[in-house]
């Protein structure tokens, strides 16, 4: 199993937004992310806006070409991409960048 952990920064002045969004996820999106292997993903935001991800999959690239395939994926990263700062042109999905595990207690 993958750990996977990213960030992403949220907008300041739409984090009460985007708060209220991850509280009624679609349903179709998280059926799809469970159906492409993704598990026990966390968001956690703090109050200047950094966004930590967290997920634990199979396989990473398999999980992200999954969720690429989902159409219902490509509205929600629409609807996503603009409560983030640095996208430069990408969606939210594409700029999340994997950090490097130096530890791990297990």
């Amino acid at each position: 199993m993958q750990r996977v952990c990213f960030l992403l920064k949220v907008r300041e002045d739409r984090m009460d937004e985007y708060r209220e969004r991850h509280a009624a996820v679609w349903p179709e999106m998280l059926e799809a992310l469970s159906a492409t292997g993704w598990h026990n993903y966390s968001l956690f935001l703090r109050d200047d806006g950094l966004l930590v991800g967290y997920l634990e999959t199979e396989d990473f690239q398999a999980a992200q070409a999954g969720m690429e395939a989902a159409e219902v994926n490509a509205r929600w990263q629409k609807e996503m991409a603009p409560f983030f700062e640095s996208l430069d042109g990408a969606r939210p999905d594409e700029a999340m960048k994997p950090l490097t595990e130096v530890f791990h207690l297990a």
